[in-house]
Parts: C-alpha cells; structure tokens; sequence
C-alpha cells in the first residue's frame, strides 16, 4: 500500500484491517517509518494511528525504521514478510513511506501493489509518475467523502482514462481506479474484493507461482549488492582512500567510472 505523505494510507489500512480481522483472518501491517535522528528508530507513527488494530489480538503492527536508505523500505521487508507468513498471519501488508523509490522495491517483494491518490491536489495527472502508475495493480483515489466525493469521482475518471495510455504488467489482468472513504468505510470492501480476484486469476494462470520465483532472484541479486557494499564498507585501507576518491570526483580530476572502478578493485585484491 503506498501514496504520498497525507493520502490517508494508515486511516484506510486500519479501516480494511479491521473488517479483515473481523472475517477471520490474521493480518500483519508492517509499516515502514521514517527514522528518528536521535534514536536511529522508528517514530512509530502508524502504530498510534492505528489505534483500533493495535489492540486487535488478530492483528501484528510492526513499524520498521528506514535506517536512511533511499528508497525508504527496510532493508529487513522481506524477511519480516515471510517471518509473519511463518508466524501464522495470512494476509501481510506493506505500509511505505512514499518517497518515490520505495514504490519499485515494494513491487518487487508483493504479490499485489495498491496505489492510493488524493483528488483535488492541482494538476492530479501531472503530479503522478508514470513509472508508479504502471506497478499499479489497483488505484484508489482516498477521502471520497463530504465536500470532496464530487472531486474524488472527476479523479477516477481522469485516472482511469490515463491508465488506458500505460501498459499493462500483466496481460492477465488490467488495473482499475476506485474512490474510497475509510472514515465512512465506503469502497473498502470493493478493494478487498479487487485483491482476491487477482490472486486467484494469477494463481490459476501460474503466474503468481512464475512471479515469486522471479522476485527470489532479484532477492537474491539484492543481497549480493548488499553483501558488497558491506564488504567495501570493512576494509579499512578504502575507507581512508574514499574521502580523497570522492573529492576528486567532485573536483573533475577523476571520473566517477574510474573511481568506481578502483573501489571495486579492492574486491579482488
């Protein structure tokens, strides 16, 4: 689940998590928050908002600090993920932040990517990138309620006239755009339903099966750009040398390329 900072994405996770855990089901939110710059924490916003499905005994919140990475998403995510799917929860949702990049690297460990979007901010489709829109299985357009359903509906049909423009990412199954209110609880029900009809679409295809095994490999790919940096990062002769490589980078008188490539070079020294 994702969006920019104030499209409602923990009011509308609560709303659904309550009516899931009420049918039944035990859900897992693991909402990835900003990280305090004094306690190297998390803020544990999303816990306090989520009020009602913190008390729920059906239901597992775990807000992980960005620890500063850029994409915004724990580098932890998908070992929580399938932690929790071990735990017993069968359902898990990923909370970003919605800084831009976390969006792809979302989209790589989830079976299903729902964007949710504000009506009446300026120019909507403008402000959009088409890159986000395209890993869009389901869009939602939050706050359809009051004064602002008339703009909300004027949203659907802009948005749902652009994704007529966007490729599918998948031939099985075209993205649609709905309106939701999670404080009248209009439109949740109607999303939930959305996610089950995908699952079962891609599952019946063998697409989801094809589709996990890929997101294993780029885990994997990953872990090794992960494990390299760490190994650059413990070798203490590169770390005196990189203030200097980076001063020249900075200065014209080496390349990026050829500094790259002389960090690199200590890997197989």
């Amino acid at each position: 689940v994702t969006g920019v900072p104030g499209v409602g994405k923990s009011t509308f996770i609560e709303a659904l998590g309550v009516r899931l855990t009420g049918a039944g089901h035990r859900l897992a939110v693991l909402a990835v928050d900003p990280t305090s710059s004094i306690s190297r924490g998390s803020i544990l916003g999303d816990k306090t908002r989520m009020e009602a499905l913190a008390r729920d005994e059906r239901a597992f919140i775990r807000p992980s600090p960005t620890g500063g990475s850029l994409g915004g998403v724990s580098r932890k995510t998908r070992e929580t993920i399938l932690l929790c799917e071990a735990a017993g929860y069968d359902i898990v949702l990923v909370e970003t932040v919605g800084v831009g990049q976390s969006e792809i690297l979302v989209a790589e460990m989830v079976d299903f990517f729902l964007l949710l979007l504000l009506a009446g901010g300026g120019d909507q489709l403008q402000g959009i990138k088409r890159g986000i829109m395209e890993l869009a299985d389901l869009v939602a357009i939050t706050k359809a309620d009051g004064n602002n359903a008339g703009r909300a509906a004027r949203a659907q049909r802009e948005y749902a006239a652009a994704l007529r423009f966007l490729l599918p990412k998948s031939e099985l199954w075209k993205p649609s755009v709905c309106s939701v209110s999670a404080l009248e609880g209009i439109g949740i029900q109607e999303v939930w339903d959305e996610v089950e009809a995908h699952h079962l679409r891609l599952e019946e295809a063998g697409e989801l099966a094809r589709r996990r095994r890929r997101q294993r490999v780029r885990w994997m790919w990953a872990m090794v750009d992960e494990g390299m940096r760490q190994r650059l990062e413990d070798i203490p002769e590169l770390q005196q040398r990189i203030p200097e490589l980076e001063g020249q980078v900075e200065e014209e008188t080496l390349t990026p390329t050829l500094a790259a490539r002389e960090i690199l070079a200590t890997l197989r020294s």
